[in-house]
Order: structure tokens, then sequence, then C-alpha cells
């Protein structure tokens, strides 16, 4: 885009919010993945309705020009970063939210934070349960463009099992409303999960209906410190294949170690894994906890601490939440977010610690156990040459792993720019040529996040 183009977008959309100066556009450069080789945008344009949404993109399709869709920026796979010359459009003005407490569902618009939605549809009784850690600050536009997971979804499943319908902006400016309030819907082709984990490859999601439920009860909590990965991670099979509590996260002993330096809340720094579940069963409260507990005492725990208390039970769920900004204070963070069948999680976890050791570096694993999926945090300093490129070198090899044991190269961060060099080896040449044929039906001129997960 040259300068005569920023004019000729000003000029043409005269409504529009476009912010040029580099030194606010340097803001919107990086997700917080911070890929090294973010572009330059020559504009950021903050849409505040579809219709901005829409001009931009009939614009862009004239002009040629690449247009990078952004919610909040906290994506962790490089989704959102920017492109030379390009716009990057950002939805965070878009704040609009309606609670239909008869239907249990809210309209709302993509600048909303997750933690937003929940406090609105909690003021009528009901719960939007998916709950990334980055709950308080991530947009639920992002949540869907990524179907993004979280804590709790080992019980209550990821985004898109709460997204009944959509409205977004495709890549020629024409909107399309896809689903609504219904909770069962079978006309015409599942359009609405095309776009859900699409990652603005495909359109812009300017709204969104949300499948709500009722309030969550307060919930109990079970915690484990263990001796061994290798107990710890055999509990949690045990644990899933008899039922799926409300939360099962692991921490390995480099994540306590971080998080307790900062929190200072008594964590065992002598274990190599802590685990955090949670029971919210209506009826069958008692005997969930006494099970887990169980579970992890045949499994060798080496102390088990259960608790009624909610602000007990939110402290270590709060620590769980802050493992990934104390390990990034370690260093610079390669995040992973492998996910494997949960029979294969014992390998998994093991295999990363042999690859953290065969390459010498730090990588501290957390995970949403109870599901499967995995957050290698692989800290490396970028101003060490040979520390970084045995850093990445790690991340392939992760990732490799993961897919040798049957499991997947993300499991709710997305693919962005970060991880395509491994989508192929996931979905193999029919389902790759499958995406791109998608993808150019939906966006001919690849105006659309260019580069990101093709």
């Amino acid at each position: 885009m040259t300068a005569l183009d920023e004019r000729d977008l000003v000029t043409s959309i005269p409504n529009l919010l476009v912010l040029t100066d580099p030194d606010v556009t340097e803001g919107y450069r990086q997700d917080r993945a911070k890929d090294p080789d973010a572009g330059r945008p020559s504009a950021v344009v903050r849409a505040r309705s579809t219709d901005d949404v829409r001009a931009v993109l009939r614009w862009a399709t004239a002009a040629g020009v690449p247009v990078v869709p952004r919610g909040a920026g906290s994506g962790l796979s490089g989704g959102a970063t920017a492109v030379d010359g390009g716009i990057v459009l950002t939805t965070e003005l878009m704040r609009g939210i309606e609670v239909d407490p008869v239907t249990r569902t809210a309209v709302v618009q993509p600048g909303l934070t997750n933690a937003e939605v929940k406090r609105a549809v909690a003021e009528h009784g009901l719960w939007y349960p998916p709950d990334p850690s980055s709950f308080e600050f991530c947009s639920i536009g992002g949540n869907a463009a990524t179907n993004a997971g979280g804590l709790c979804c080992v019980k209550y499943g990821v985004t898109t099992d709460y997204i009944l319908g959509l409205e977004v902006v495709l890549a020629d400016g024409t909107v399309v409303r896809l689903g609504g309030p219904r909770l069962k819907d079978s006309a015409g082709l599942s359009l609405t999960k095309l776009f859900v984990g699409s990652e603005g490859t495909l359109g812009v999601i300017t709204e969104l209906t949300l499948r709500l439920l009722p309030a969550q009860p307060p919930a109990s909590t079970v915690v484990a410190s263990f001796s061994s990965v290798r107990d710890a991670t055999e509990a949690v099979c045990n644990i899933t294949r008899v039922m799926r509590p409300a939360m099962l996260e692991f921490m390995d002993h480099t994540a306590i170690a971080a998080v307790e330096r900062h929190l200072k809340m008594g964590l065992d720094l002598g274990a190599r894994a802590m685990l955090i579940a949670q029971s919210d069963a209506p009826g069958d409260r008692e005997n969930e906890m006494a099970f887990i507990a169980q579970a992890f005492a045949h499994a060798n725990a080496t102390d088990v601490f259960v608790t009624d208390d909610p602000n007990e039970g939110e402290a270590f769920t709060a620590a769980r939440r802050f493992a990934i900004p104390a390990v990034e204070r370690l260093g610079d963070l390669l995040l992973e977010d492998v996910g494997v069948p949960l029979p294969a999680l014992p390998a998994l976890v093991d295999g990363i610690e042999a690859i953290a050791a065969q390459r010498d570096i730090v990588c501290a694993v957390i995970a949403h156990a109870g599901d499967g999926n995995t957050h290698p945090l692989i800290v490396h300093d970028p101003a060490d040459p040979d520390q970084s490129r045995r850093a990445h070198l790690a991340f392939g090899e992760i990732m490799h792993l993961a897919l040798k044991l049957g499991g997947t190269i993300t499991g709710e961060h997305g693919v962005g720019r970060l991880k395509k060099a491994w989508l192929p080896d996931q979905l193999g040449p029919d389902v790759m040529e499958l995406t791109r044929r998608i993808k150019r039906a939906l966006d001919p001129q690849n105006i659309l996040n260019p580069g990101a997960v093709l």
C-alpha cells in the first residue's frame, strides 16, 4: 500500500477510523507470539460496525490490498501478524452484547473480552463456559477465530460447542448470517463450523450468537503433588476413563517453581508434577471428590489436598493460569499447544522431557491434562543464536512427537504463522488441497490474512 493508497482509503470511506502514524501502528504489528518476521502495516483500521468491516474489505478487494483481522492481539501462534503494506483490521471497538435468558443465548460483538461476556451473562444467572487462561484480556472474536479452549473444557467443551450463529464479512465485502438462536437447526451445510477456527483467513466475524448454560455451582478442588511425572499423567488417565471432572490441570516442576517464585503460596518445590482437579457435580460431589483423591493416592501422590472452599480452589486455579506469565519471566518463549489422545499423554510428556534434555533447553510443561492438550513452554534467549537454534529444533520435534502419537500440532491456539510448516504433516496432501480450494472459493485474491495457516 502506498501513501496515495492510504489517502484513497480515508477519502473513499470518510467515517472510518484509520490510523497511519507509525508510532501507533507499531503496536498492532504482532500478537502475543511476537513473530520476529512481522511486517509493517500501512494502516490500522479500528472498525466500529459491520458496515465498517464491509467497506474496508470492499475497498481492499478492489485495491488488491491484504487485510489482517485482529482481536485483542492475545494470540499465541502469530495469527494476527501484520503484513508489509497491508491493513490491520481490528474489531476491538465492536463491544455490543444482548442476552436472552429465555433461549439462554447471547448475541455479542467480537471486541468484548471473554471475561466481559462471562460477567454480562452472569447477571442473568447464566454461564459461558469456554475459559482460556487469558480470559481476562482475550477477545470473544479471537476465541472464535482460533476455536479457543480452556481449563473447564475437559467437561464442557470448547468455543465451537457454544457458537450457534455468526455474522461474517467475506473477502469481497459480502455479509452473511449463519445459524442463529436455535438449539436445533439442520438446514443447509454446517457453514458456522467452517468459520470457527478459520483464523481470519475466510472472513471477518462481526457478530456471534452464543449458547449459554445455567450458572455453574461452586466447585470443590483436589490438588496433589507427585514425585514422578509419569505417575501424575497416569493418574489423569485413570480418572478420565471413569469420569470427566470440571477441571483437570497439570504443572511440571519448572512451572511450579516459576509460579511459586512470584505468588509465594507454598507450592511444593520438591514435586516433579502437580495436578489440580475440580468437581461441580450437583448431586454427586462427594463421590467424585473421593474418587479423584483416591486416584491420586493410588498413583503415588506425595500429598493430596481437598477443599470445598471456593476461595482456596480459585487460588490454585489462579496459580495454574499464571504459569505462562511466570515462565515467561525466565526468557522469551516458544509456546506449544500440542494435544494427543488421552492414553498417549504419559508418552507425550515423557517425550517432551527427553527432547528438552537432548537439546539442553529449559522447557516447562503445563497442560489441560484432562483432554490431552499440553502446553510445552520453551525458554530461549534470541540474543544467543545457538540456544535459539536448539529451542526452535525442539519446537518442531515436539510437534512431530505429538503427530507420531496420533495427536495434533494445535489443540486451541491455532496454526497461525508459527506452525503452518507442520500442518501438511498432520492433514496430508488431499486435505491440504481441499483446504486450499475452500480458501480460493471464498478469498480468490488471497487478501485475508495471507501467510497464515496455508
